[in-house]
């Protein structure tokens, strides 16, 4: 099982919301159901690559 950490709100009538990991890829729903649906499909989309310029990150270590 995957588990993904995300930030949501409630916007008047929408919830909206992202993946922590990918900020820039705001989404919303009708309903917090939606959101997450949405959110889900997200995540699958970037870890199959069909959402190009996913940003990376990677630690350096200097002496």
């Amino acid at each position: 099982m995957k588990k993904i950490k995300i930030t949501y709100w409630q916007d008047n009538d929408f919830w909206l919301g992202y993946i922590n990991d990918y900020p820039e890829y705001i989404t919303q729903g009708l309903t917090l159901d939606e959101l997450i649906e949405n959110l889900k499909d997200i995540s699958n989309d970037i870890q199959s690559g069909l959402i190009q310029g996913k940003r990376m990150e990677m630690e350096l270590v200097f002496a």
